[in-house]
């Protein structure tokens, strides 16, 4: 009997552990001292479905979908298979049970325990039960016979008895085994053993041999031995045939005999020695499952074929129209039925072989192969329709038996052929291991632990709290009942379901209470059970089986309640955030259709996210659900996966850690209890071969990092794409958090632009070094403008005209786009509100943290300078640029030459007060204004270099300042750079001249200083609304009216507000043109003549941008 000896692999923690197969032979059962029942479909399946029945588990029986088990709670328990369904208690002991076995026809259920007694239990009414007394010890093992009358049990105390079940009286009782007082001194289990099918034999296991003894008459009639087997026997099961019988030892020896013969077959030695605890035939008879004393499973596989020897000839004739039977089927139980019909042909091949007279096929069957029957069943026993047509294939009328058999199926087959609708995950509490554990944990979260208790001594409930700052230990009474918790810094939120006589309840503690009375208590609507609870910055809610969120105040005061959509599966609460994951559809081919909502229940009620589809791996389910530290929602499914929510990418969630990584064992999880953004950590309990922690001891806490799903991270490139990446997402809350109203950490966010800043250099730099120039240009435009400044720096040092060139190009997109997303930045500074959107800008005089200040200050500059030619603008071609470098008043830096050609302005606005980019030689000012002239105007000759000796400009690194120091900044730099007008604006008029007569003279950098600036839209339109809010808000100061008249002020349609513009710059745009031009010629020149001509007013605004972005470039300051 040649057989294959697979490779052991982890299944359940140490400690005693058994298998069964179940009755397809589809799946292998285990169970073990975890108190998990795990379903695998194949020795390699890395995540098999797990039902938990108790602390321990001590035994298991399948038959018929229903699993039997004997747990530490000293139950005997049944679950629906493969759902894993609690399907009730069959019975109660008073102590924990040892072993159970079913009957041949799955109607009876027997089983020992250590309180000395065996009972016999009806599977469908528990009530019928027989109980069995006579041993003296506790009890090892059961087994019924095949025909239910006699049922045989071994125990501590050295005896076998066989019992008559119906009379509950020994019929024979023999002293065969050492004597010991529990079932861990013994020093074998006797899992004795009744032969199937026929039933004639009784096989027990005495020291190194086996006994066989004959039913009724109860003589012995055999032993079987082997000498390698030197260590008692713990172990036999017969095989589905009743031919074979299979052993298994303490010092971890494993022997099949043909109990026809006494002839060991094979012989099987465990990798590690282990004790042997349990064995398990296949239905097909082809392999046989085994556990040990440490917890791991094994396979014996390839034991079909000597089973088939010599009954080929009998299974020759059924091959064929079986496999066209099972066909029929798809391959729905493809694994279990191909390899028994693979024994078939196999043995019927080896028969042709070794026989050439094709007359033995036809020879018609004889008592002889009826005898051989059992043998058939070994191997085609998990298709009936295989089983019928091989039997009657033996009768001589085989052609008519075959048709018959085939026929029936077809109308049976379900109309729908698609994958089958999954089973809707039930409604938990994250951080909650399950229900029906006595110690579990009710909720762990990062405020602090609530574990609940119920068994014989107490049945309680433990707040404990990571901070003892925020309050001390508590020991709550569980007199109703209370299943579900949740902690928040304020109270604990408790709830119970209902039953026949009390309804479901929902208890608060709110120990943050000033007052006396610390608690409340609801009773929720009849028929109508709390399913899902969460608590948040001074609210409470509770998801009911009547699918309404019931909302209430932190103090008892009911708030609003809505209906969900579907079937709530959990909820999670942060600060004014409600996240809520409910069932959105059926979903199918093993996959859970989820759908999530999150509201926002602060003053500004609203919905973030409407019912979008949740993403999860296939085949996996939601595992937790909740929000980090700083407030950003993210979960994690079955396969370990945790994800985020992206608010920058349209509330999209994105994969930010992989546990299963990190396992050291596929059988081993991660039970996540926390996620914190800054630092980034995901805290969580490693489990061993579990998917939660037990109680105690308590578990230590482990950090893992995080780390995006992007291609080739082992290359230097992948890892600092992933690091950028994760860096903007995981500080993209500060926006969040500021938009709310939320303090933020500056420096913090400082310290994660700069990192972002410097990651995107280095990146640059390594495109740079290999010589893609392209991929620059794409790191560029995600850089902010002073970063761009450095990398042309980077680019012309490295000699990379074009890229540098190229570079150029996109600082002054940036400008123009970021005016464009932004048309309320003006009139929010202006106004002289402080938003607590966006950090200090720049300054005219030194730079600011947020490059975004500047194109504010641009937009603002822009509606006093253009005035009414804003519109005239809009339709230039927006491909010509102008000069982004020219010189600035009171630099030496005399500007490139500008050619006749005509050159529009791209931008709608453009200002001076833009910090300059970086420091640099001049090769980078003069590679750009070659790139403006050549791409506008006929190509100067040479490198420009010949514009004259610049200073070596310093980097204006930037540095956070409030609003306040912003704007006076802004005013002294102002004044500063107006004083100097007289002295620089002539010698930078005289080169803008020579070449380009009708062309004004450049105007200094800043010019809104000698006047007060010009009011804008909403300046406008707030004071003529300004008494009709304060008469609404007679209350309110200064900054309350304009926050208030902000927010009236963009209520109004697009239009609205256009036209308040427009009228602003009527009043104030022609004066400013007068001011510009007097500034820049003097007075010297004529003003109307430059206004009669459209062409001239376009050259105008280029230089005008030429100028101002020379100022940008050359800020001494």
């Amino acid at each position: 009997m040649p057989c294959e000896r697979k490779p052991m692999r982890y299944g359940h923690s140490e400690g005693h552990t058994e298998v069964c197969f179940d009755d397809t032979g589809r799946y292998i059962v285990t169970c073990g001292n975890d108190g998990d029942v795990r379903i695998w479909e194949s020795l390699d399946d890395d995540d098999p479905k797990f039902i938990t029945v108790g602390e321990k588990a001590y035994s298991l029986a399948l038959k018929k979908g229903k699993l039997v088990t004997a747990s530490s709670n000293n139950t005997v328990q049944i679950h629906t298979f493969p759902d894993g369904e609690p399907d009730g208690i069959l019975t109660r002991f008073t102590t924990n049970a040892t072993h159970v076995a079913f009957n041949s026809s799955g109607s009876r259920v027997a089983a020992g325990s250590s309180d000395f007694m065996v009972k016999v239990v009806e599977v469908s009414d528990s009530s019928q039960q027989k109980t069995l007394r006579g041993h003296e010890a506790p009890v090892l093992s059961v087994s019924f016979d095949s025909t239910d009358e006699f049922l045989a049990s071994a125990s501590c105390d050295g005896s076998v008895i066989v019992w008559n079940i119906e009379e509950q009286t020994p019929a024979i009782s023999w002293p065969l085994l050492q004597k010991t007082s529990d079932v861990s001194n013994a020093k074998s289990l006797c899992r004795l053993a009744f032969q199937p099918a026929a039933g004639k034999l009784l096989a027990v296991p005495v020291e190194t041999r086996v006994h066989l003894y004959e039913r009724r008459s109860w003589e012995h009639v055999g032993t079987l031995s082997d000498e390698l087997l030197t260590q008692p026997i713990n172990v036999v099961a017969w095989s589905p045939c009743g031919r074979f019988l299979a052993a298994g030892s303490v010092g971890g020896s494993l022997a099949v005999w043909d109990a026809s013969n006494k002839l060991c077959l094979e012989r099987q030695k465990h990798e590690k020695g282990f004790t042997v605890c349990s064995l398990a035939w296949h239905p097909s008879g082809s392999q046989i499952a085994y556990t040990d004393t440490e917890g791991c499973l094994g396979l014996l596989d390839g034991l079909g074929t000597a089973s088939s020897s010599g009954t080929g000839s009998t299974k020759a004739p059924a091959a064929k129209p079986a496999k066209d039977y099972d066909d029929l089927f798809d391959e729905d139980d493809g694994g279990p039925m191909d390899e028994g019909l693979a024994d078939g042909n196999s043995a019927k091949e080896a028969a042709a072989g070794e026989d050439e007279d094709e007359d033995d096929f036809l020879i018609p069957s004889t008592g002889r192969v009826r005898n051989r029957g059992a043998i058939l069943d070994d191997d085609v026993s998990l298709d009936g329709g295989s089983l019928k047509l091989g039997r009657d294939d033996d009768d001589d009328d085989a052609g008519s038996s075959v048709a018959p058999a085939a026929a029936p199926p077809a109308p049976l087959r379900p109309v729908y052929d698609g994958p089958e609708p999954t089973p809707p995950q039930k409604a938990f509490q994250p951080g909650s291991t399950p229900a029906h554990l006595t110690h579990r944990f009710m909720v762990w979260n990062s405020v602090g632990i609530v574990r609940g208790y119920n068994d014989e001594q107490d049945n309680a409930v433990d707040v404990e709290f990571h901070d003892t700052a925020v309050h001390h230990a508590m020991h709550l009474t569980n007199s109703l009942g209370h299943t579900m918790a949740d902690l928040s810094q304020e109270a604990v939120l408790l709830a119970c379901p209902g039953t026949d006589e009390l309804a479901s309840k929902l208890q608060c503690l709110h120990f943050s209470s000033w007052d006396t009375n610390k608690d409340w208590m609801v009773d929720l609507p009849p028929g109508e059970d709390a399913k899902a609870l969460c608590l948040g910055q001074g609210w409470a809610a509770v998801a009911t089986s009547s699918l309404l969120l019931r909302l209430f105040s932190v103090g008892g005061v009911q708030r609003e309640v809505f209906s969900v959509p579907g079937p709530v599966v959990c909820m999670a609460g942060h600060g004014e955030q409600l996240l809520v994951v409910y069932h959105r559809a059926t979903g199918f081919g093993g996959d859970q259709a989820l759908g999530v909502q999150l509201l926002q229940l602060g003053g500004r009620k609203r919905q973030l996210i409407t019912g979008e589809a949740l993403p999860l791996s296939p085949r996996s389910y939601l595992s937790w659900l909740g929000f980090t530290a700083e407030g950003t929602p993210c979960y994690v499914d079955s396969d370990g996966l945790v994800r985020m929510l992206n608010r920058s990418l349209g509330n999209t969630w994105t994969p930010v850690c992989n546990t299963r990584e990190t396992c050291k064992s596929k059988s081993d999880h991660y039970w996540v209890v926390g996620v914190h953004e800054n630092p980034q950590q995901l805290r969580c309990i490693p489990c061993k071969g579990s998917r939660y922690p037990p109680t105690l001891p308590r578990p230590a806490v482990a950090i893992l990092p995080f780390k995006l799903p992007l291609c080739q991270t082992s290359t230097e490139k992948g890892q600092m794409e992933e690091q950028y990446w994760r860096s903007v997402l995981f500080h993209s809350h500060h926006g969040f958090l500021s938009s709310s109203g939320y303090e933020i950490d500056e420096a913090a966010r400082a310290q994660s632009e700069k990192e972002q800043q410097e990651l995107l250099m280095k990146m640059f730099a390594l495109s740079c070094k290999l010589e893609r120039e392209f991929r620059c240009v794409e790191l560029a435009e995600l850089m902010p403008q002073n970063v761009v400044a450095l990398a042309i720096r980077y680019a012309s040092r490295s000699r990379r005209m074009n890229l540098a060139q190229r570079l150029g190009e996109i600082a002054l997109e940036k400008a123009s786009q970021l005016q464009e997303d932004e048309p309320w930045g003006p009139e929010e500074e202006e106004a002289g509100v402080p938003s607590a959107r966006r950090t200090s800008g720049y300054g005219r005089a030194e730079p600011a943290a947020d490059p975004r200040r500047s194109r504010e200050e641009e937009e603002e500059d822009g509606e006093e300078e253009d005035g009414g030619e804003l519109e005239s603008e809009e339709t230039t071609d927006a491909t010509k640029r102008s000069n982004p470098f020219a010189k600035e008043g009171g630099s030496p830096v005399t500007p490139t030459p500008i050619g006749k050609a005509g050159r529009s302005n791209p931008f709608k606005v453009a200002a001076p007060g833009k910090p300059a980019p970086a420091s640099g030689h001049l090769r980078v000012a003069n590679i750009l204004d070659s790139m403006t002239s050549s791409r506008k105007s006929a190509p100067l000759g040479g490198s420009a270099a010949t514009a004259g000796k610049g200073p070596v400009l310093k980097p204006l690194a930037p540095r956070a300042k409030t609003k306040a120091q912003s704007t006076l900044l802004q005013i002294s730099s102002n004044k500063t750079a107006n004083k100097k007008t007289p002295e620089s604006a002539e010698p930078a008029a005289e080169p803008q001249q020579q070449p380009d007569a009708a062309a004004p003279a450049l105007p200094p950098p800043a010019e809104n200083g000698e006047n007060k600036r010009p009011k804008t839209g909403f300046q406008l339109w707030l004071e003529e609304n300004r008494k009709i809010i304060m008469a609404d808000n007679p209350d309110l100061d200064e900054t309350d009216v304009i926050k208030e008249a902000m927010g009236r002020f963009r209520t109004l349609s697009a239009d609205e507000r256009r036209s308040w513009t427009e009228r602003a710059k009527g009043q104030t745009g022609d004066a400013a043109d007068v001011r510009k031009r007097k500034r820049a010629d003097g007075g010297a020149e004529d003003e109307t003549a430059e206004s009669d001509s459209e062409s001239s007013s376009r050259k105008k605004k280029a230089l005008d941008a030429s100028s101002k972005l020379s100022a940008f470039a050359f800020n001494k300051n």
